[in-house]
């Protein structure tokens, strides 16, 4: 990839700017050690979810409330996001960065728990948007539960599907990046998705639900 190209991807990811209370909730996930996504695939996802105006969003992996709070700004004023995370100290400070950002309590629902068996237990077809930042070895099952949750022309967006990179790299690759590359095959496979990868932060594979 040429120098150019690197600038430019960089320009595009930093092009939108972010708040204090994004930057705190930033901090705090690194103090935590976990990822964030980036302010592209931030501000990628506030667009999503504006486009489909967006009035019930499932998150997984609530972290400290990044992806949720740009998810939030791009949802209908009357919107909720259901947010799933098996750790509910990181959905402490989500509580209280979207507090920060002037959101209304009702406006998140937070359910503490493993995914999978959270997901379950939530309404078919009853999401405009699914966002799935959890375990990469369950991807495969996040999305046959996000088929079920997702009305039709709702959206499935997946963050970290670059894996650094690993995903089109050859030789032996762990057994999350053998995952991730046989999500990337269903749904681009899928006729019943409309699919694209976006290069923003460490990918973003999306797909509409026909």
């Amino acid at each position: 990839m040429t120098g150019n190209r690197l600038t430019s991807w960089a320009f595009a990811d930093a092009f939108v700017s972010e708040d204090e209370v994004l930057h705190w909730a930033r901090e705090r996930a690194r103090e935590a050690g976990l990822r964030s996504v980036s302010p592209g695939t931030g501000a990628a996802l506030r667009l999503l979810a504006a486009t489909v105006d967006a009035k019930a969003v499932a998150e997984i992996g609530t972290g400290t409330g990044v992806s949720g709070i740009h998810l939030l700004h791009g949802m209908r004023p009357d919107g909720v996001l259901t947010t799933v995370d098996p750790e509910p100290e990181h959905q402490q400070f989500a509580r209280q960065a979207f507090r920060a950002s002037g959101f209304a309590s009702n406006r998140a629902r937070f359910i503490p728990g493993r995914a999978l068996d959270v997901l379950p237990r939530l309404a078919d077809a009853g999401y405009d948007l699914v966002f799935c930042d959890g375990d990469r070895l369950e991807s495969l099952d996040y999305l046959a539960e996000s088929l079920r949750l997702l009305r039709s022309g709702g959206l499935v967006a997946f963050e970290g599907v670059f894996a650094n990179g690993r995903t089109v790299e050859s030789g032996p690759q762990p057994t999350e990046v053998l995952r991730l590359r046989e999500l990337l095959r269903t749904i681009r496979e899928s006729e019943e998705l409309i699919p694209s990868l976006l290069p923003v932060g460490d990918g973003l594979l999306c797909a509409v639900k026909r």
